[in-house]
């Protein structure tokens, strides 16, 4: 097997793509800070309603936790696993097509999108229709059908409350609170309850318990500290199935950037920025890492809310109270990932389409694989399993029959932030030795929950936190942004318009989690910085 240092492989972008390292000269309109997908959302909103926007990214490859990476015969995502309302159905799969004139296609990922085994044999399917999901829960806990039906319900609820949510959010500071006890109020109470409380009113039997909870890893933070809306939210966003883009996730930076620089925009990569550019009292640009000063009329960033109040802020600015009050707030958790390459028939060795998880506990509150200094002690709590090779219609395994495969699990950041700041490939034996010990326990339990698979595997490598940190650069590694817990839904300062003027946040801090949360960030990002033309584009696709 090779065993090589993971995250992306440099390539030099196609003729056609819509980014490079040259920054255009002339003026812009808004210039939006980080491509991911809140970033892309934005940038490729604003250029719709005819402003000239520049999207600058620090790595080479852009796209955040979106990009995928390549080695010889293979290629992976690193963070598109299964995304929900991506069709016409929703406004949201309205919204993308719109955006990336109907050329971005989502595949399903069939009838059952995530597939569960729980300790004592448990196998649950999360299926593609509410009332699959449904009877798939009575069957395996019969006894339980008020708890399911209520759970159902609260769903339904939650995602009735959210649209009141967004408006109000997009509200100025001085007349949140109206916006907030007009529109909000309903989603607050959801967003401000404990997902672990709500559970556990529900049903007495902690089985049905777990299972309830068992998709936090979608968002990154166990019942005990979520918020209930965070929850029901990802409960909602899969109730019609899971999708994958055709083609592969690195199709969406391609068709998102592509609107902007179809509209006279663009995308610079390898474009750092040291600082965001106050004047006078406003937002006026940004100073790359390089000296370089790029002026516009507004600055949108989509980096982070966190990462931007500690370190793109002017450091006058950095301690005043609002920003005092974000930075108080916890990152989601950090995580390792295993990429693995295969050769042959992996779906006869048991690979899917759809997810697979393997709860080592039914206990939820075990957040993370306990990994030291010395390496892994004991197994991961949970195993999860994606081969995107077999979600993608577009791949063509050719005459060897090349698949792909990724095991991600949680781990603690400070295990790894020792090495944050060292070169890539540069990082010493003593990290070597960690990633080396921490990849094969991975993989050793990968191997005894998948046994089949072992003899296809061909290619094996590790990205760790500190790989994250290096071409994501989110705080402390972290997967999701800001955890999604009660306290951060309480904070009244991360909303899309900042109180330093000229200046806007896009992305899932300001929304919720996950890749259609960053988008929503994304959307009300832009239309705080240009409300009625973006909500205009909203409207026509409502």
């Amino acid at each position: 097997m090779t065993q090589v240092e993971g995250m992306p492989m440099k390539r030099s972008p196609k003729a056609e793509s819509p980014w490079s390292k040259h920054v255009p000269e002339g003026s812009f309109d808004t210039v939006v800070i980080g491509s991911g997908m809140g970033g892309m959302t934005a940038a490729a909103l604003l250029a719709e309603t005819g402003e000239r926007v520049l999207v600058l990214e620090q790595h080479y490859v852009p796209g955040g936790f979106t990009h995928t990476f390549r080695r010889p015969g293979y290629e992976w995502d690193v963070g598109v696993h299964a995304v929900g309302e991506v069709t016409r159905h929703s406004l949201t799969g309205r919204l993308l097509d719109r955006l990336t004139d109907g050329r971005l296609e989502w595949a399903s990922l069939g009838e059952t999108y995530d597939e569960f085994t729980y300790p004592d044999g448990l196998r649950l399917a999360f299926p593609d229709t509410p009332a699959q999901f449904r009877e798939n829960l009575i069957e395996a806990f019969p006894h339980e059908r008020r708890a399911i039906d209520e759970y159902l319900h609260l769903v339904k609820v939650v995602a009735g409350t959210m649209r009141g949510y967004y408006l109000a959010r997009l509200a100025p500071k001085g007349l949140a609170p109206v916006a907030d006890l007009l529109l909000a109020r309903k989603a607050k109470e959801y967003l401000t309850m404990r997902a672990k409380e709500v559970i556990e009113d529900l049903t007495e039997d902690p089985r049905l318990r777990g299972v309830f909870a068992a998709q936090w890893g979608y968002y990154g933070a166990p019942p005990s500290r979520a918020s209930f809306a965070m929850q029901a939210l990802v409960v909602k966003h899969f109730m019609h199935g899971g999708y994958y883009p055709v083609g592969g996730s690195g199709r969406i930076a391609e068709e998102l950037l592509g609107r902007v620089a179809r509209a006279g925009g663009w995308t610079a990569i390898r474009a750092d920025v040291d600082e965001i550019l106050v004047r006078g009292g406003r937002a006026v640009g940004v100073r790359l890492v390089d000296g370089r000063e790029v002026l516009a009329a507004k600055v949108l960033s989509a980096a982070g809310v966190l990462s931007t109040v500690t370190r793109l802020l002017p450091r006058e600015l950095r301690r005043r109270e609002w920003a005092d009050s974000i930075g108080e707030l916890a990152p989601s958790p950090a995580h390792v990932c295993l990429y693995l390459g295969f050769e042959g028939d992996i779906r006869a060795a048991g690979a899917t389409a759809a997810n697979q998880w393997f709860y080592e506990t039914w206990d939820m509150e075990q957040d993370a694989w306990d990994v030291g200094p010395d390496g892994p002690r004991g197994d991961a709590p949970v195993l999860y399993c994606s081969f995107p090779s077999l979600k993608d219609p577009a791949h063509d395994p050719g005459p060897r029959e090349r698949h792909t495969g990724e095991v991600v699990t949680f781990v603690p950041w400070e295990t790894f932030a020792p090495w944050k700041d060292a070169r890539w490939h540069k990082r010493g034996d003593d990290y070597e030795a960690l990633k080396q010990k921490t990849q094969d326990a991975l993989l050793a339990h990968f191997v005894r929950r998948m046994p089949a698979l072992e003899k296809h595997i061909t290619h094996v490598e590790l990205s760790t936190p500190a790989s994250t940190h290096h071409f994501v650069r989110p705080m402390q590694g972290a997967i999701y942004g800001l955890e999604p817990t009660t306290e951060r839904f309480e904070n009244e300062w991360l909303r899309p318009r900042s109180p330093i003027p000229g200046l806007f946040f896009g992305g899932s801090e300001v929304a919720t989690v996950g890749v259609i949360g960053a988008m929503m960030g994304g959307v009300l990002g832009a239309a705080a910085a240009r409300p009625l033309p973006v909500m205009d584009v909203v409207r026509q696709v409502s």
